[in-house]
C-alpha cells in the first residue's frame, strides 16, 4: 500500500496534511497520534469510504478513487465504532455477511466456517448478538472482517474496551492471519498492542507525519523504554 502526499480536508479543517508513507506486503504497519489526528480520516480514505482532497492511495497497486470497486474487493475494513445486527444470531450475521464475498453457495458455508473458527464463540453463536457482552460482538467483528481473507485488513481500534484475556485473544488471531500473509494497517490507542504487533510504526500529529520506523528504532532513537514514552516524546 502506497500513500502518496495524501491530504483531506473538511471546509477549513485540515484532517490529514501531505502524508505520505508505504506498507509492505505481509506486513503489520501501526498508525498512532493524538485524538483528532487524522488516523480514523486515513483510514476511511484507504477503506475508499473517504475521497482524497488531493494526493493519491493505491492499494496493490490500485488507486482507490479511479478502482473503488477493485480496492473493495481486496480489502476488509474493521471501523472503532462497527456494530453487528442485533436482532440476528450471530450464525446468521456471518452467513448474512458471507453472502456479499461468495460466488455460490459452496464457497458461502466455507466463509461461514472460516467465521465460526474466528469467532470461537462455542454455542453462543446460536444466540442472539443483543445478548453479547462488548467483548463477544468484538471477536464477532474480527471474524467478519477477516473469514474473506482480504489482503489488506484495516483494523481502528481492534481490542477497544475490552478485558485482557479478550484482548489478547484478538491480539494473537492478528498475528496469525499476518503469518499467513495477511497485510495489516492498524490503529489503536493501546500503545503495548502497537508495540506488541506492529512491524514497523508510523505517528502523525495534526495530519503529518512526525515518526516512522520499528518500534526498536523508534525507542532507541527517542532514548524510550517502551513505546509509550516514544509517543508523549513525539506527538508532544
Amino acid at each position: 500500500m502506497e500513500i502518496k502526499n495524501l491530504s483531506r480536508r473538511f471546509g477549513g479543517l485540515t484532517a490529514v496534511d501531505d502524508l505520505s508513507f508505504t506498507i509492505a506486503t505481509g506486513e503489520v504497519f501501526g498508525l498512532i497520534g493524538p485524538n483528532g489526528s487524522g488516523k480514523t480520516t486515513t483510514l476511511r480514505t484507504v477503506a475508499t469510504l473517504l475521497l482524497p482532497s488531493s494526493g493519491t492511495v493505491s492499494v496493490f497497486g490500485r488507486d482507490v478513487v479511479k478502482e473503488a470497486g477493485a480496492v473493495r474487493r481486496l480489502i476488509s475494513y474493521l471501523p472503532e465504532d462497527a456494530g453487528a445486527y442485533k436482532n440476528l444470531s450471530g450464525l446468521e450475521y456471518l452467513q448474512f455477511m458471507a453472502t456479499f464475498y461468495s460466488r455460490d453457495t459452496v464457497e458461502r458455508e466455507q466463509l461461514v466456517d472460516k467465521g465460526l473458527e474466528l469467532a470461537g464463540l462455542g454455542r453462543r453463536i446460536q444466540d442472539k448478538v443483543s445478548t453479547y457482552s462488548k467483548g463477544m460482538t468484538r471477536k464477532l467483528l474480527l471474524a467478519r472482517a477477516l473469514m474473506i481473507k482480504p489482503k489488506l485488513a484495516i483494523l481502528d481500534e481492534p481490542t477497544s474496551g475490552l478485558d485482557v484475556e479478550n484482548a489478547t485473544e484478538i491480539r494473537e488471531r492478528i498475528r496469525e492471519f499476518a503469518r499467513k500473509g495477511t497485510t495489516v494497517l492498524l490503529s489503536s490507542h493501546n500503545m503495548l498492542e502497537v508495540e506488541l504487533l506492529s512491524d514497523r510504526v508510523a505517528i502523525i500529529r495534526q495530519g503529518r507525519l512526525i515518526a516512522l520506523g520499528t518500534p526498536t528504532e523508534l525507542k532507541n532513537r527517542y532514548e524510550s523504554l517502551n513505546l509509550e514514552q516514544v509517543f508523549l516524546k513525539a506527538a508532544g
